[in-house]
């Protein structure tokens, strides 16, 4: 019969700490870089937002601008038909 003595070698989880530590490595690298990009979005959605309030602000500042500006366009219509009338004679 054989004996087979059992040796304590602690390689494994050498082996196994260092992979842990890899892996977790690659996780926080990994979230930081999403985080990072997540910084610059919300950075851009503010810069995007305030740009939507001035064109928000500048389309509202216009709705008299339109009326007088149909107004005249109108004016301008009838006017043109005049002179055409008295042109052509009709």
């Amino acid at each position: 019969m054989q004996q087979v003595i059992l040796g304590a070698t602690y390689t494994d989880w050498y082996i196994g700490f260092s992979l842990a530590f890899i892996v977790i490595v690659v996780v926080v690298i990994i979230v930081s870089t999403i985080l990072t990009l997540a910084a610059r979005i919300a950075d851009q959605a503010r810069a995007a937002a305030a740009g939507v309030d001035v064109v928000r602000a500048q389309t509202t500042s216009l709705d008299a601008g339109v009326e007088l500006v149909n107004d005249c366009a109108v004016r301008i219509l009838h006017m043109a038909r005049a002179l055409r009338k008295i042109a052509v004679g009709k």
